[in-house]
Order: structure tokens, then sequence, then C-alpha cells
């Protein structure tokens, strides 16, 4: 849900934002500017509150807020090796730590704190800042793709198995270790993400024509969305609903798509009552006999909902949440814009662009003309929603430089800071109720997958 740091985007047009991400819940944004960074929150489509601001940091290009609590995480084009953790309610600096690269990308949950080099990862353990695990050698990562699940109980973390195919690996960072690695895609990854309990991961390669949906941990295929086929696209947004009923994909084309994750059922009757019936049931029954790759795109499902924006070329982030009981699109522009868009959770279609917010100056908004009048849509799915030398080094304040580790020396992995990281309260960290609420989801039903294979021998016994 992040946008990576570009300072002019494939247009030629040089961008007003450095970078921007939604936070984990998708109920807050953060924006990164050359003058600072600003935290905006998410709860009404009407208006567009500022929560913080800071220019104390300028030319941001990697800003994380940790849900909606007051612990946000910062890299600055000055700094570019050094992670900045902030308490911004306080206005206080909780942490800092450098490290022997550029930082590519942040993640976070309250549980792990991911830092993302080009050739290695840096696991920390959020409430101390411990440093857990360093993976090393890992394949060359030049943009920092990694993901890590928002459930702590879980804390899945993805990232690119090799430089040259779509190869994902899923490492389990509770237990610090591998779990499986997933053939994705042939060409090289783009985009991962997980759903909001983990259970589900998403992915797309450079060419951007096909999605792919994998169960975690076991990573077999569930589902596979065809974003188009006419030409390819570089995705730069991917991202589940909380609810995990819907999957959203945005490119550097005008058209942002969302698919639905669920599949056909065996329900069909037993003979066809129309002859465009009974050729959708040959139809399928033939995928058996052709090549994988054919009877594959036959299988392939297509948008169930797509937002246009007037735009192409810049680089953007889209999310799907709940705003005021209603489903809505949000995508949010490197030209310092928040489109919200109206989404139809039963009937799908094209979403209608309701509002235009401004993230610069004074946060004025543009109410869209085609404005939508249609009755309000049913609550039902608003209800749902509810290597050695590379070792990092750390500063932070109140650390006993007794202990043998001065300011801005290295730091052994063994050796921690001593002050956990306190936010403003206990209920700024997840209570047992969402722990419990995020396990029931792991034991939603899953939709049957159409027996091709049944129909296909019925269809030989009646030729016969």
């Amino acid at each position: 849900m992040e946008a990576e740091a570009m300072d002019v985007p494939p247009g030629g047009v040089e961008a007003a934002l450095s970078c921007f991400s939604f936070n984990q819940d998708c109920t807050s944004l953060a924006i990164g500017t050359k003058a600072g960074y600003k935290l905006f929150s998410l709860s009404s489509v009407e208006q567009l509150d500022q929560v913080h601001g800071s220019n104390e940091i300028p030319d941001v290009y990697i800003v994380e807020r940790l849900f909606s609590s007051s612990l946000v995480v910062v890299v600055s084009h000055t700094k570019p090796r050094q992670m900045n953790v902030y308490h911004f309610k306080k206005g206080t600096e909780i942490c800092n730590y450098s490290y022997s690269s550029n930082i590519l990308s942040i993640r976070l949950n309250r549980q792990r704190l991911l830092v993302c080099l080009e050739e290695s990862i840096y696991i920390h353990n959020i409430k101390d800042m411990k440093l857990l695990k360093t993976l090393l050698d890992i394949p060359a990562n030049p943009t920092g793709l990694c993901a890590l699940s928002i459930n702590h109980s879980n804390s899945y973390l993805a990232y690119p198995g090799s430089l040259t195919t779509g190869e994902i690996v899923l490492y389990d960072g509770n237990s610090l270790k591998t779990v499986c690695t997933i053939a994705a895609h042939e060409g090289t990854l783009a985009a991962i993400a997980f759903n909001s309990s983990g259970s589900k991961l998403a992915s797309a390669s450079e060419k951007g024509t096909v999605i792919r949906v994998f169960s975690v941990p076991d990573g077999q295929k569930l589902y596979e969305f065809r974003r188009g086929m006419k030409r390819y696209v570089t995705i730069s947004s991917l991202v589940f609903s909380m609810d995990s009923q819907f999957l959203c994909a945005s490119s550097n084309t005008e058209t942002v798509h969302i698919f639905k994750l669920e599949h056909l059922t065996t329900s069909r009757p037993e003979e066809p009552s129309t002859w465009s019936g009974y050729m959708g049931k040959m139809f399928m029954a033939a995928t058996n006999y052709l090549p994988a790759q054919v009877s594959d795109m036959m299988n392939q499902d297509r948008a169930f909902a797509t937002g246009r924006l007037n735009f192409s070329g810049q680089r953007n982030i889209c999310t799907l949440s709940t705003i005021q009981k209603l489903p809505r699109l949000l995508v949010a522009s490197s030209s310092g814009h928040l489109y919200i868009y109206n989404l139809d959770p039963q009937d799908g279609g094209e979403c209608v662009l309701i509002k235009t917010h401004s993230l610069l100056g004074s946060g004025s908004t543009e109410e869209n003309k085609e404005n939508d009048l249609r009755p309000s849509l049913p609550q039902t799915y608003a209800a749902t929603v509810a290597r050695p030398s590379s070792s990092a080094t750390s500063t932070v304040p109140g650390y006993s430089e007794d202990g043998g580790a001065l300011r801005g020396e290295v730091i052994p992995e063994h050796e921690f800071a001593t002050g956990p990281v306190c936010l403003d309260d206990e209920r700024e960290f997840p209570p047992e109720l969402v722990v419990i609420y995020l396990k029931l989801c792991l034991l939603g039903t899953r939709a049957l997958q159409i027996n091709l294979c049944r129909g296909s021998q019925k269809g030989k016994t009646k030729q016969s």
C-alpha cells in the first residue's frame, strides 16, 4: 500500500509528492514531500482532516504510520540509510537506526518492523526495536519489494526469490523461519500483498496482465485474474479489502481494476435449457483438452468493477475502505490528489467519482460534477469490514553507553535498546478481540471450484 519514491513520473512531469502510503487498515494516508510529511484521517468523504504534519525532516521519501497510533517511521533523502521512529503526538523521537546501504522500503505491524535494503532485510521487534533477524544475501531487490501481513499473530513476510522470475519467498516473521517458495509468475515480480488475516497472498509480474492469489501458508493458487491482454502495464498498487472479498489493482494506466474473490459453484442443471447454455457447458469441458496456458486464460476472471482516472502515467496507489458505512475506492496520485469513488459491492460496474481532495496547501476539495444520485447501497458489505558487514547501527535516547555501545557505533545483534516503544496507551496495540476476529477470518468458508473432469466424462458418455 505504498508508492516508491519517485521525483519524476513516466510522463516527465515533476511529482508533487515524493511518497504516499495508506496505513494498515486503510484509515489514514501519509504523504512525503521535499518540505516534510503529513498524515491525514480518512474518516469522511467530504472532509480530509490533517492529523499531523512536520517540516523538521526535509525531502522525505518513506513515511509509514502504525495503524492509527502515534508511531510513525520516516526516511529522508538527506540520510537515506537512517530510519527515524517518532511518537508524533508527544513530539519525541523514539529511536533511529542506521544501515549499510539505502533503505528502500519499510513495513510494520503491531509485532514486527521490516527494513528492506537491496540485498538484505532486517526484522525488528517493534515493541522494543530489538533486531531479531537479518536476512542476508537475498536476490537483488532494487525496488525494495516486500510485503508484511498486518495480522501480527502470524507476521508473514513475502519478498522476491529471484531477480529474473516471479518467485516469492514466504517467511514467518514470528518463528523466523522460511515457510515455502511460490512459483507465482514467469516474469519478474512487480507487486505483492497480503490480505488482512494473512491467509492469502496476491501477486503481479512486470507484465501486469495476470494477477494471482495464493493461500498462505501452503502457497496453493486460489484465483487468477486478467487485468488486460492488449498491453503490458506497470502495477503500482495491489491491495485486498479488509474483509478479503475484493482485490484492487492500479497501474500507470487510467483504469483501476477491482476483482471479486469468489468461485463459481458446481450447481449447474443436468440438461442445459438453451443452446447458449449447452455451448457454455461444452466450452468449459473442452478446457481439459487444451494446452495449459490456453486453458488458464479461458478460466481467468475479469474485473468485477473499475474506476476511471482522468490521467495516466502518474504514480498512484489505491485502496478499498469503508467510509461513513459505505464501501469506497480511494486513489492517491503523485500529483498530490486523493480521489474517492463509490463502489457497488453487489453489481460492480464502473465506480462513480464523488470527491477529489488536494493533499497540498489548504487541503481544498473539489466535488465531482457527476455526483452519485443513486439510492444508498446495501449495508451488508460495510457491516463485514470492520552480510555480517551489513549490520545495522542504532541510536536510542536513554541507551546506556556504559553497556558497550556508543552513540552511532554498531550494536551487535545480541545487544538491544533498553527502553520499550511506549505509545499513548495500551489501546494503541491490538486488544484480544481483534486477535480473535482475525483468527475467525481464517475459518471462513471457501467456494468450490468447477469440476471440469466430471463434466467432461458426462459429455463422453452421451456421445457414445
